[in-house]
């Protein structure tokens, strides 16, 4: 009873403490969709995403409902940081949700237009907003409401000590006239957060660089892994692992046992230790504590981490093939930065067709043999095996009537129409293939089910068609599958080798993508498809992840179109929008919804990219 009372109470007294609205609440998933599109149609960096940020302790004066109810002393602002334009999850300051909703917008387009980012906060920030006017006069109003609602819910200066007084004073002459004020003095206090701007200390990786792995991935022991649903942008600081026989580990009380979440393992798989509550702690704490100890995690939470398996070795048909890769930090092409095996399946047996695809594979062949070439008949040849009548008594009118006109081509001849063209289908072989999607099937399942419908579709066609599988165990060992070259037949040779195909590791997706455009772009057809097939973005054990393997792809890309080729994405990852409009443009990538689909959409999609020639 005691506890039951104790938490009507707290949840009686965080409520009336609570200066928020809780019912004009507008959440960053509602503007997810128009977000992204919006800041870079302002001319936001398009590499960045949008996203959740992480609350911080902002060290203002609260007052004493919220100091006896324990809330207020943390925030979410907004900022920027190499990889993500971060926003709060959720804006429910003012008591109309068309103003919290109109706070989103205004913050996008102050962070696209952050033109003094090295500048002071409040120099900063009034740099910003003056920009944003000027390039958009139409949100002048907008921001004249928006300014008057932030005004009346900070300080009142009055009521102040003076040193703060005159912190907050200048604070709210910035936000009045943006370009008025040019220094700031902080008070006893850090001032009261400023909902209009970019936050004034953005929160960053601390301790020493994070190191890449020098072990080999490890399975994941279970499946049962809890996504963070929040995709929060979370503040992290790499830190040694913690020692059992650390001397002050028994000099604890019983009451602080709370704080086990500051060290939270979450770099690698699961055991059978449950810990539900970890999300939860990782929201109350300004920073995480990573370590490196090469042990399999404690946690139940994967935070938007790609987990290797091992894999067979198989057979090297080629090694130590060189290709350059992009440094998007320095702005420079690195040469012979990565090395790629291209492998072979060593145990691949030949095999007929799975019998549950039978049925869709004699659906798709027949409506792809409308795509064969035909012997056709052209008319008004200059030399062919037959008379064009009709041209012949054309053209006897036409010389009769006294018309002088050439002779025109009086010949029917019969030619095969070709199609000419060539497609290279690039599957991502990577670890996270290794999810289950169902009951009975998981994403590789799809991937090989796919790849063998592709196959079957196409040689009914007789295009020059080539399958090739890729993962990654950093840029040393680039894993490149032969599935099939363009030089082989389709047959039970190569269904053997689909059948063959299993996860691998990480996705180094721009080397990948590299040595699938040296391939393509030595076929003569006059058009040649690139065709990637993917579940997630690039990302590798070293440094290849974040903007850095996005913007390394993107160069990929950008290099396979300069050899005339065309690149396009399939992919089953349900926040693709957030990147793939970066890399392949927003025509250049398609998203399938439900992953069990993609047999079935991929040889559809085949046919309208290519159907038309």
């Amino acid at each position: 009873m005691e506890e039951y009372v104790g938490g009507l109470w707290d949840k009686l007294i965080t409520r009336t403490a609570y200066r928020g609205f809780p019912k004009a609440r507008v959440e960053l998933k509602e503007m997810e969709r128009i977000a992204p599109i919006f800041f870079r149609a302002l001319g936001g960096d398009a590499g960045l995403n949008v996203r959740a940020g992480t609350s911080t302790t902002h060290g203002a004066q609260r007052n004493w409902l919220e100091r006896v109810a324990g809330i207020g002393e943390r925030v979410e602002l907004a900022w920027t940081d190499e990889s993500s334009l971060n926003l709060p999850a959720s804006i429910d300051i003012y008591p109309e949700r068309a103003q919290n909703r109109e706070l989103y917008l205004w913050l996008i387009a102050l962070a696209a237009h952050d033109v003094a980012p090295k500048a002071a906060w409040i120099v900063r920030n009034q740099k910003a907003t003056q920009a944003t006017l000027a390039a958009l006069p139409g949100m002048a109003t907008r921001y004249r409401r928006l300014m008057e609602a932030e005004i009346a819910r900070r300080p009142v200066p009055s009521a102040l000590t003076a040193a703060d007084a005159a912190a907050e004073t200048a604070i709210q002459s910035a936000l009045r006239e943006p370009g008025s004020v040019t220094e700031f003095e902080v008070g006893n206090r850090p001032p009261s957060p400023v909902a209009l701007w970019l936050h004034p200390q953005p929160p960053g990786a601390r301790g020493e660089e994070r190191k890449a792995g020098q072990g080999e991935p490890q399975q994941p022991e279970s499946g049962k892994v809890k996504n963070d649903e929040e995709a929060r942008k979370r503040a992290a600081e790499s830190v040694d692992t913690p020692k059992a026989d650390n001397p002050f580990v028994l000099l604890f009380r019983a009451e602080s046992l709370f704080s086990w979440a500051e060290y939270v393992k979450v770099n690698r798989a699961l055991d059978e230790d449950d810990n539900e509550d970890a999300v939860k702690a990782a929201n109350d704490l300004d920073f995480l504590s990573m370590t490196q100890d090469g042990k399999t995690t404690a946690s139940r939470v994967r935070f938007d981490l790609d987990l290797p398996a091992e894999a067979d070795d198989d057979l090297v048909l080629a090694d130590g093939i060189l290709l350059p890769e992009w440094h998007y930090r320095k702005q420079i092409m690195q040469p012979d930065h990565c090395r790629l095996q291209m492998l072979l399946a060593r145990d691949a047996e030949a095999c007929e067709l799975p019998v549950a695809l039978r049925n869709t594979a004699k659906r798709l062949r027949s409506q792809f043999q409308a795509l064969t070439p035909q012997r056709s008949r052209l008319r008004s040849q200059p030399s062919g095996s037959d008379l064009d009548l009709d041209a012949c008594v054309r053209y006897t009118a036409e010389r009769a009537s006294g018309v002088p006109t050439a002779e025109p081509g009086l010949y029917i001849d019969s030619r095969n129409q070709q199609r000419d063209l060539s497609c290279l289908l690039l599957a991502d072989l990577s670890l996270s293939t290794d999810a289950w999607i169902s009951n009975s099937a998981r994403v590789i399942d799809v991937i090989r089910d796919s790849l063998m419908l592709f196959g079957e579709a196409l040689a009914a066609t007789g295009d020059r068609f080539a399958l090739y599988g890729f993962s990654s165990v950093r840029r040393q060992s680039v894993r490149y599958h032969l599935l099939k070259g363009f030089d082989e037949r389709y047959s039970g040779t190569i269904r053997g080798r689909l059948a063959a195909i299993k996860p691998g590791f990480y996705t180094r997706m721009g080397a990948a993508i590299r040595h699938s455009a040296a391939i393509l772009s030595k076929q003569k057809s006059s058009k040649r498809l690139l065709l990637i097939v993917t579940d997630g973005k690039p990302n590798d054990l070293d440094k290849y992840e974040g903007r850095y393997g996005i913007e390394d792809t993107r160069v990929a890309v950008q290099e396979a179109r300069r050899l005339g080729l065309t690149p396009f994405c399939v992919t089953i990852d349900e926040k693709a929008g957030e990147y793939l409009p970066h890399l392949f443009g927003a025509t250049g990538y398609v998203v399938v919804r439900n992953a069990a689909m993609l047999p079935q959409v991929l040889p559809r999609l085949y046919m309208q990219l290519t159907g038309a020639d």
